[in-house]
């Protein structure tokens, strides 16, 4: 299943730091920082009326700030949940929590979803909020409640190791943080998330019953348990053609992203290559595929056996 066979929907006209409200009770706000990996922007969400929570307070810019202080001016703001840990998602916590004094609830710090090799640098150090120490740290399946509303912790390690859902228990619907979009695939790159992780979530994801999904950029997802399956599908396909293209030979890393990411925005060749590797680590401990020491962004792959 090939990249855009997914229903991708990437139509999204909400202009950066103003309020809209896509269903009662979840009002959102989207910071002006679009690229790449960003699409138009991270988006805010804010839960119930009076006393309300907020999730993913988003990047340390102050004009995004402002804009969510100000659309919850008059009301209380007693929890902050952070899905992920990532730059553009947490660091206006600080600056949300001293001007509200609510409490910080997510997974917990931002940490390596696994042990780094000798020698090996994090590409993504840049991208982690290494400064963020939640006041709660939530166990999967924890409930939390507030004044009309009652969140639930839905633990989803892949993007990266701390990366949490949460789920709307009187609205069916989830926040899916950048697990899952619906303007494109997630990014899983290791050290900071792993494809194993990242495929266990999805199969969990899929057999929730929350019906639309908030994401972390993009448009709101309808019908998301069925979304959720195309993006398995996708990844199983993705992994058939990195053993296709190794049942040709062995590969390193470059020559597989040129041979399976037909029309890859140039922005993006780097982000598909530690795609690659995740795929890598997951088919090395399958067993299905080996190199020579760990696996890296460096190495050389071949078909096990």
């Amino acid at each position: 299943m090939a990249e855009e066979d997914i229903p991708f929907n990437k139509t999204f006209d909400l202009a950066p730091d103003t309020v809209d409200e896509p269903m009662p009770g979840v009002r959102r706000i989207m910071a002006n920082n679009s690229g790449p990996f960003t699409f138009k922007g991270t988006i805010s969400y804010i839960v119930g009326r009076g006393s309300v929570a907020i999730v993913d307070p988003g990047p340390a810019d102050e004009a995004h700030i402002g804009a969510l202080l100000e659309a919850v001016r008059g009301e209380t703001v007693t929890h902050i949940f952070v899905t992920h840990t990532h730059r553009d998602h947490s660091p206006a916590v600080p600056a949300i929590k001293h001007a509200t004094g609510a409490t910080v609830y997510a997974e917990g710090p931002h940490r390596a979803a696994r042990p780094l090799h000798i020698g090996e640098m994090n590409p993504l150090d840049s991208s982690g909020d290494r400064d963020f120490q939640p006041d709660v740290m939530l166990k999967d399946g924890e409930i939390v409640e507030g004044d009309g509303w009652t969140i639930e912790a839905v633990a989803t390690p892949g993007h990266t190791a701390n990366h949490m859902a949460y789920a709307f228990k009187q609205a069916n619907a989830l926040f899916a943080g950048d697990h899952v979009m619906a303007w494109a695939t997630s990014i899983v790159a290791p050290p900071d998330g792993a494809m194993s992780d990242y495929m266990a979530s999805l199969d969990k994801l899929a057999k929730r019953k929350e019906t639309i999904y908030f994401p972390g950029h993009g448009p709101a997802i309808t019908d998301a348990p069925r979304f959720v399956n195309y993006y398995i599908l996708h990844r199983k396909a993705r992994e058939a053609s990195i053993l296709h293209r190794l049942g040709k030979g062995e590969a390193d890393i470059p020559s597989i992203v040129r041979a399976i990411y037909i029309g890859l925005d140039p922005r993006l060749t780097g982000a598909a290559g530690l795609s690659v590797l995740a795929h890598m680590e997951d088919l090395v401990t399958r067993g299905l595929v080996a190199t020579d020491g760990a696996p890296s962004i460096d190495g050389v792959y071949r078909l096990a056996g």
